[in-house]
């Protein structure tokens, strides 16, 4: 490896290591809600049906993503007031929800009508709910709550931007 490529690398680790550092953090809470998540769904979905069970157990696992976030993964982060952090992210939580309900919805309804014998399935509820859904929901959820919920203290530093100058060495 040259010189100037180590350079780049050890930048680039400076520059983007805290996000990668939040990242891994996030998605550790994340796998411990998710397992939480999938066993109160599947628990519920006969019971209430696939829609309720999803609110269920959103609900359940957002509360301990929530405390999971909230404590471990942007605890160096400042926090706002709790009644309002916890009501932020129930909003961006709720959303997360609606990206998967539409999930489970459109696999169901859409999808269901033609070929209910494949989409109106447990197997077919958990792909679209907790693989397709969770998927997207939980792009949207970590950019809300890096942005909005779990704010930069105002006292960190801010990167400075690369310049052209600065890739040369």
């Amino acid at each position: 490896m040259s010189v100037p490529t180590a350079g780049l690398i050890a930048r680039l680790r400076d520059r983007f290591g805290h996000l990668v550092h939040e990242l891994g953090k996030f998605g550790a809470v994340g796998a411990a809600s998710y397992l939480v998540d999938l066993g109160v769904f599947n628990a519920f979905r006969d019971p209430l049906g696939a829609m309720w069970a999803k609110v269920v157990s959103t609900a359940i696992a957002a509360t301990l993503a929530f405390a999971g976030n909230k404590l471990w993964t942007w605890r160096h982060r400042e926090h706002a007031k709790l009644h309002r952090a916890y009501l932020l992210y129930f909003f961006f939580n709720a959303i997360g929800l609606a990206i998967s309900l539409f999930c489970l919805w459109f696999s169901n309804h859409v999808l269901g009508a033609e070929w209910p014998e494949i989409f109106r399935t447990r197997l077919a509820d958990n792909i679209s709910a907790m693989v397709v859904g969770m998927t997207l929901g939980t792009m949207f959820r970590f950019w809300s709550y890096r942005t909005f919920v779990f704010v930069a203290r105002s006292e960190q530093p801010v990167a400075e931007p690369v310049t052209e100058g600065a890739w040369k060495s």
